[in-house]
């Protein structure tokens, strides 16, 4: 039997969990403050006027605040000089404020009025009668086409240059925060492993992912779980499985402290592996490896990628994205999204620098017979890459309980 993986309970292992929310630090508002500045920084670099930001996490990077998408506009404007200015329904003013970290002025609009022109009169307001103005990203595509004809002496560009090129240099309190959800989240993990027993479902495993990080202090969490040939899908299957002796089994979760979000997957024998899964987990495990120690600063963020599949390649799988091997890039940027710039993929030239924190999961898929997924989240530091949470230890041993 695979060590640390059955021989318990769900009821078992969710008894024995206990909050893990001790000495977590939010980001502080001096930190908000400094982000606006590089981001009025690289406005006046690039020669633009203002940072438009919806309802999304770059307004949460920006200003702490966290709100739901809805169909109505609220969100914020960044002048590359001067004072951040918020945007609000009017109705929603008084819950704006009660958010607002810092900043003194919320600009409102009355439900029968067109709120992009109130964007345009803000930036005009400032100081700005014309230029290009970024747009938050993830901006939808309503509020573009109404900035587009309130504000005709304006053009509008991908604000991703500004909110990337901030978001995706960790500080130290933002890794702090992904280590503890990584930590939370690796306990989940071990405990899901030791709850298994033949007969259980892929619902009652996501059932239990989210018991068990809400029994550690979390109220958010992502599961996913895939047995047997399920395995093979990187985004699962859309129908039950249910778990016997032999299967390989793959979960994949994550969770947030202080909006920031871990990911980790494990992929696992549920009883004894056979060769084909022994070799198959070998595999991945040398190309995950390969991977770490091709993240060198400096390195662009391609090389991650062409070292994991150049393992894989030798053994004889893909090419390229081709089944059987890997058809995904290796790994995505993670912060307060759980995909998110930089990714390693092929033609990704940025060079990674100190503070970039991305997946490393170069996974194997076998369409017909199992996938293998290994799933770490690597950050760069001044000395170079370290690992959020140890690497899976060994096909008989994954988590490394006799390591």
């Amino acid at each position: 039997m695979t060590i640390g993986v059955g021989g318990s309970s769900f009821e078992a292992e969710l008894a024995k969990l206990k909050p893990m929310t001790d000495g977590i630090e939010p980001i502080a508002v001096t930190e908000f403050k400094a982000r606006i500045a590089k981001a009025q920084a690289l406005l006046r670099e690039q020669g633009l006027q203002a940072l438009y930001l919806d309802t999304s996490t770059s307004l949460a990077y920006f200003t702490g605040i966290q709100l739901t998408l809805s169909e109505r506009l609220h969100g914020a404007v960044i002048p590359a000089e001067g004072e951040i200015v918020y945007l609000s329904p009017t109705f929603e003013e008084p819950k704006t404020r009660e958010l607002m970290r810092f900043g003194e002025e919320v600009r409102c609009w009355e439900e029968h009025e067109d709120p992009t022109e109130l964007v345009i009169e803000t930036i005009r307001s400032l100081g700005y009668e014309s230029g290009q103005v970024a747009l938050d990203p993830h901006t939808p595509f309503y509020i573009v086409d109404g900035l587009r004809k309130a504000g005709n002496r304006f053009s509008f560009s991908h604000g991703n240059v500004i909110t990337a090129a901030c978001r995706q240099l960790k500080s130290a309190a933002e890794i702090a925060l992904i280590q503890r959800a990584m930590d939370i989240t690796m306990e989940v993990h071990r405990a899901a492993a030791r709850a298994l027993q033949v007969g259980v479902t892929t619902a009652q495993v996501k059932l239990f992912l989210d018991q068990a990080h809400r029994k550690l202090g979390m109220n958010w969490t992502s599961g996913a779980a895939q047995f047997g040939e399920a395995t093979a899908y990187p985004h699962g299957v859309p129908y039950e499985q249910t778990l016997q002796d032999g299967d390989m089994v793959l979960i994949d979760m994550g969770t947030k402290v202080g909006g920031y979000r871990s990911d980790i997957t494990r992929t696992y024998v549920f009883g004894e592996a056979n060769p084909r899964q022994r070799e198959i987990w070998n595999l991945e495990k040398r190309a995950q490896l390969a991977a770490f120690d091709a993240a060198v600063l400096g390195a662009p963020c391609e090389a991650v990628d062409a070292a994991a599949r150049s393992v894989i390649e030798a053994a004889g799988f893909g090419p390229g994205y081709k089944v059987p091997g890997l058809p995904h890039r290796t790994g995505h940027g993670l912060g307060l999204d759980v995909h998110e710039e930089s990714f390693m993929v092929k033609g990704n030239k940025t060079p990674l620098q100190v503070g970039m924190c991305f997946s490393d999961e170069p996974m194997i898929c076998i369409y017909g017979e199992f996938g293998v997924r290994l799933e770490d989240i690597i950050y760069m530091a001044e000395d170079g890459a370290h690992w959020f949470t140890k690497p899976a230890h060994s096909v008989d041993d994954p988590f490394g309980y006799e390591a």
